[in-house]
């Protein structure tokens, strides 16, 4: 179930978010720039707070992340917590206008709503903090931001790659940077976990986004797909092409479990 858990109240916008269940998730019905302006006013309203609070946990919902609820505890916990899961995958959007009257309005790829929320954090003077990817990739994606929204303020950054002991020193180095949006590109499920279980250490910080594959996207090291394969929701065939040796087996065991469970619980 979507709903905060911790010591801040839903705000009214949040309320004002309608969702549906697709795939056992609850997922915004939003269109991007509105979810992008939600993330950009829950932002401003945790900077006016006199006492730093948890972030908000913004999640997404794909294929692979609907296949895998369930058989991990820690994900299943840290879905289960957030305050809102958007629909990153077509299949999600299709779905909902199959097999509920309530249709999502679009969908909401991570990669895309990057754009808006950063234009929006430029508008409202919104910082960045870029967590995750090996060391190239996070400071490309970075130079990449800047180069395409001039006007964004980075907080800080660090790649994914650094040892449970260094977790709370990592945590206090994002809380000393005060980022309003904190991206975090562990991969699925591994940054969700992390997001929800770090949570109480990274009060302050106004929303955590969970970005999966962002930096690669951004900084050119993977192609997006084209515009009709996007549509048709067929991006995962282009990277099956892309990728077929690393991605086969993975696709073939994931599509048939996320079909199974949209098809189970979506309402």
């Amino acid at each position: 179930m979507i709903g905060f858990v911790g010591s801040r109240p839903p705000s009214l916008m949040s309320a004002s978010l309608k969702t549906v269940r697709v795939g056992g998730f609850e997922t915004v019905r939003a269109e991007r720039k509105e979810l992008a302006a939600w993330i950009a006013e829950t932002c401003e309203a945790a900077r006016a707070t006199v006492a730093p609070a948890p972030p908000r946990l913004v999640f997404s919902s794909n294929g692979q992340g609907i296949a895998i609820y369930g058989q991990d505890p820690a994900y299943d916990a840290a879905m289960d917590a957030a305050d809102i899961i958007h629909a990153d995958g077509m299949s999600v959007v299709m779905a909902s206008r199959l097999l509920t009257r309530r249709p999502i309005a679009e969908r909401s790829a991570t990669t895309d709503l990057f754009h808006d929320i950063a234009k929006e954090a430029e508008c409202r003077g919104l910082t960045f903090y870029v967590l995750g990817g090996k060391e190239e990739e996070n400071l490309a994606a970075v130079n990449a931001m800047l180069d395409q929204y001039p006007r964004l303020r980075i907080a800080g950054r660090q790649n994914g790659y650094f040892a449970d002991s260094e977790n709370d020193a990592v945590c206090a180095k994002i809380v000393a940077a005060r980022p309003d949006i904190l991206w975090v590109g562990l991969g699925k499920p591994k940054q969700e976990i992390w997001s929800h279980q770090n949570r109480e250490s990274l009060a302050g910080v106004g929303c955590i986004k969970t970005c999966g594959g962002l930096y690669a996207f951004l900084s050119g090291a993977s192609p997006r797909a084209p515009a009709w394969m996007q549509v048709a929701g067929l991006e995962w065939l282009y990277r099956l092409i892309q990728e077929p040796r690393r991605l086969f087996w993975r696709y073939l065991v994931t599509n048939a479990k996320s079909s199974w469970r949209l098809l189970g619980n979506t309402r």
